[in-house]
């Protein structure tokens, strides 16, 4: 019995038949766009381990990435300084470019240096999970067919963010109230203080693009003396030289502080390592925080 007429159905009216490509900046929100889009996704982060963003130049690769792409995710903030001009660019050509940092609610936002808004937001989980249900809706309306899994996969990544705050939270409780005092090479863990209840100090601003002056180094040997801090820490992707004079600087008032453990700040570990992600990062970070000052 002849039929009649078929129509054979459009990519359109199947759905997207290719991934998003999507560029981020920093790998912590790589890991964010990875988890939420899974293998609807195909994302690459600009930063890698060691790199520090606020230094950070894009080179003629990382120009066409960003050309390339469908979705761009950045902190913003003023975090990826040196890359301004080049997403606001992208934004005008009308590229969806998602500023992560700057979706998150001024009230959860922390001041310093002229009222500017401190970028590090990544070392609160609770803070950190706002951002990403704005990831989602930026997936969501490139690819609607597939909003469901979105969805359901940033409710399980905000959960588990949830459960990371809670290992904190245990981790840290007991420090004594004397000794929660955190010196790092620059003042990125604002927001982990602020959480944690830990008071928190930085050789230099939330810039690491500011140098450390002699009498900052001093004025904060003089601190870690008065207040008997026994650790001090360097970073993962800042040189060690101003923690190490700081170090000298207290040793030369008779006083004695470690080098504690390199902290993840700015960037993640190696990727394959357990620090190659968020969980694992934050982790290392409360382990080498708690172990150090109690």
């Amino acid at each position: 019995m002849p039929s009649g007429p078929t129509t054979a159905p459009t990519p359109e009216a199947e759905g997207r038949q290719t991934p998003i490509r999507v560029v981020t900046t920093v790998a912590m929100l790589e890991e964010i766009v990875r988890t939420v889009g899974g293998d609807r996704v195909e994302v690459q982060a600009l930063m890698g381990p060691g790199v520090d963003p606020h230094l950070y130049r894009a080179t003629a690769r990382d120009t066409e990435r960003l050309d390339q792409a469908e979705l761009i995710v950045a902190v913003g903030l003023h975090l990826e300084g040196k890359l301004n001009d080049i997403l606001a660019r992208q934004t005008q050509r009308g590229k969806t470019v998602v500023m992560a940092g700057e979706t998150i609610p001024e009230s959860m936002r922390l001041k310093v240096e002229a009222g500017k808004d401190d970028p590090h937001i990544w070392h609160d989980p609770i803070r950190w999970q706002e951002v990403v249900d704005p990831i989602r809706e930026a997936l969501t309306k490139l690819d609607p067919e597939h909003a469901d899994e979105f969805t359901s996969r940033a409710e399980d990544y905000i959960r588990a963010l949830n459960e990371l705050d809670g290992e904190a939270e245990l981790a840290l409780k007991d420090i004594p109230e004397e000794r929660r005092v955190l010196i790092t090479a620059h003042d990125a863990f604002r927001y982990f203080g602020d959480r944690y209840k830990i008071e928190v100090r930085g050789i230099q601003g939330i810039n690491t693009a500011s140098e450390a002056s002699a009498r900052d180094i001093m004025e904060l040997a003089d601190f870690i003396v008065a207040r008997k801090i026994r650790a001090i820490f360097v970073e993962s992707s800042v040189p060690p030289a101003t923690i190490e004079a700081l170090q000298k600087a207290v040793r030369a008032q008779g006083h004695q502080v470690a080098i504690g453990p390199s902290l993840y700040s700015d960037a993640m570990g190696t990727p394959g390592t357990p620090e190659g992600n968020y969980i694992g990062m934050f982790r290392h970070n409360i382990k080498a925080i708690s172990e150090a000052l109690k």
